[in-house]
């Protein structure tokens, strides 16, 4: 009997969107709008994200451009990019706010090579404890005679596998990122 993988892969799937999530909010001396996903402003009462109150674009290589549905945002949005301390510096003008990345410093590249490591870390931890799950799981099924030994050394290389396609994949993810770092 073969292996169902599919909550495995799930996982596997979750992991990966999560580490992509976070290397994007890990700030290079590029614009760009990801940076933006965590912060929440407070409108009418209640706290959203940037994208439910304003449209977010990239003016140049260093610049976003905020333009807030209803300019009374826009002091709201400039305070939360403000408070969430980013590094970036923000201005209020008449069509909105321009948030602008400034030139990275060598020192803080290293920060931010070493950050990108750590979310790299955590994602193959997570990895990890889900492919532990999944060989508990098997060797539970051979146990319980729902598989032969034959059947759980197979499922335990594909599952293998499974893991070393996507840690290359975190790897893929890191080199991107350290790219976008150091130009």
């Amino acid at each position: 009997m073969a292996y169902d993988f599919k909550p495995f892969e799930a996982r596997i799937k979750e992991v990966t969107l999560r580490l992509t999530k976070e290397l994007a909010s890990v700030r290079t001396g590029r614009a760009t709008p990801a940076i933006l996903d965590g912060i929440l402003v407070e409108s009418y009462g209640t706290r959203m994200p940037i994208t439910s109150v304003a449209t977010v674009s990239i003016e140049d290589a260093r610049t976003l451009r905020i333009t807030p549905w209803n300019m009374s945002d826009g002091k709201e949005i400039e305070k939360a990019i403000t408070v969430a301390n980013l590094g970036l510096s923000v201005g209020m003008d008449e069509k909105g706010v321009r948030v602008f990345f400034p030139e990275l410093t060598a020192e803080r590249r290293t920060e931010l090579m070493k950050l990108a490591k750590e979310k790299l870390e955590e994602a193959r931890a997570s990895l990890r404890i889900a492919r532990d799950e999944v060989w508990s799981d098997i060797q539970e099924q051979e146990k319980d005679k729902k598989m032969g030994e034959d059947d759980k050394f197979r499922a335990k290389d594909d599952m293998q596998k499974r893991a070393d396609t996507a840690n290359k994949a975190f790897d893929d993810a890191l080199v991107r990122k350290e790219k976008e770092i150091s130009s």
